[in-house]
């Protein structure tokens, strides 16, 4: 297993960071108890969780990956030996995440109760890495747009505020640093130039989605990643499963998380999406490796990522996919991929 610093900090993570977003709807606390131990055991020391798992959120099972997470260090112990993160969620109308809230806001009322709740699940005295899931303002994030609709931002809690609620926080001693997810150039530059003018916390590290079928974050906020210390997080790395090759041409696998809820597969299933992905498997079959090496091995060849988040729902996918990032990458590799993007670019985003 090979090591990165997370952004700007001494803290090294691996560079597979454990997804633990089944756990709790897919995957029981066994099964999750079952994967951290041997990720723990190959070497993973990068836990990623959130108050809003497993997905599909739900009001019946929200915080039970946490509970998982917690149940786990209260068994194992070595909480020094891993390095955990969570989020806390941006603005939403679920109304079950606060009490009295019918609307959750990056305020200092709301944060500071997520906070508590989260180190209350995960059996903790501190986060490692605490991350801003999505913005206040409102964004086209988990939307199939590209393009940016301004909005008035009267009621918007700005980043300054969400950022003094964290510096509270970081000198209390329960979060030991913070990130962002889900954001994006102006808004990480934004966070940055606070953390500078006004003795804020410093964000470290940014998880967006990144995968072979979309490549958004190298526009614009993978020079703020290199320039400014700021780790790519990089979740989806197998574009929801879709770069395994398991959906193509129609299929559908019994138990697959497109077929379990289908409302996941608008992203990921249309004809520009098979066409890169039959390409991609054509490549992976050419050079003798596995789609999943080809998919997973080109996040962590990015000069710009500290880590990718995998996830898996059964123990075999996880050795797989742990298993994938020992492959070798060329240039000849580099090349072919970039081929293949420029005639399917970002058909995901």
């Amino acid at each position: 297993m090979r090591y990165s610093k997370l952004g700007r900090t001494d803290i090294r993570v691996s560079r597979v960071c454990l997804g633990t977003m089944t756990w709790g709807e897919q995957n029981s606390q066994q099964d999750a108890h079952d994967q951290i131990d041997y990720a723990v055991g190959e070497g993973v020391n990068f836990l990623d969780t959130a108050e809003l798992y497993p997905v599909p959120r739900s009001r019946e099972t929200f915080g039970l990956t946490e509970q998982y997470i917690g149940n786990w260090l209260r068994e194992r112990g070595g909480r020094d030996r891993i390095v955990l993160a969570t989020k806390v969620v941006g603005r939403s109308e679920d109304d079950w995440f606060r009490p009295n809230s019918p609307v959750t806001r990056l305020n200092r009322e709301q944060i500071t109760c997520a906070l508590e709740q989260s180190l209350k699940r995960l059996k903790t005295d501190y986060i490692d890495l605490y991350q801003l899931h999505w913005p206040d303002r409102p964004l086209n994030i988990f939307s199939d747009s590209r393009g940016y609709s301004h909005s008035d931002d009267k009621d918007v809690v700005p980043l300054a505020e969400t950022l003094a609620v964290l510096d509270d926080l970081v000198k209390q001693g329960k979060i030991r640093h913070v990130g962002l997810s889900n954001e994006t150039a102006w808004g990480a530059m934004t966070c940055l130039h606070h953390a500078e003018q006004d003795n804020l916390p410093r964000i470290q590290s940014i998880q967006n989605a990144y995968n072979l079928l979309n490549r958004l974050f190298e526009g614009e906020l993978a020079e703020v990643s290199l320039r400014e210390g700021l780790s790519l997080l990089a979740y989806s790395p197998l574009g929801g499963g879709g770069l395994s090759g398991k959906y193509l041409n129609g299929q559908l696998p019994v138990g697959s998380r497109q077929q379990l809820f289908p409302e996941f597969a608008d992203r990921y299933r249309k004809p520009a999406v098979e066409v890169a992905v039959g390409q991609y498997l054509a490549l992976a079959k050419d050079i003798g490796i596995s789609p999943v090496q080809l998919a997973l091995k080109f996040i962590d060849s990015r000069s710009f990522v500290t880590a990718s988040i995998i996830g898996a729902t059964t123990l075999s996918q996880l050795r797989q996919n742990i298993a994938a990032f020992e492959t070798d990458w060329n240039d000849e590799i580099e090349q072919a991929v970039n081929r293949i993007h420029l005639e399917n670019p970002d058909p995901a985003p």
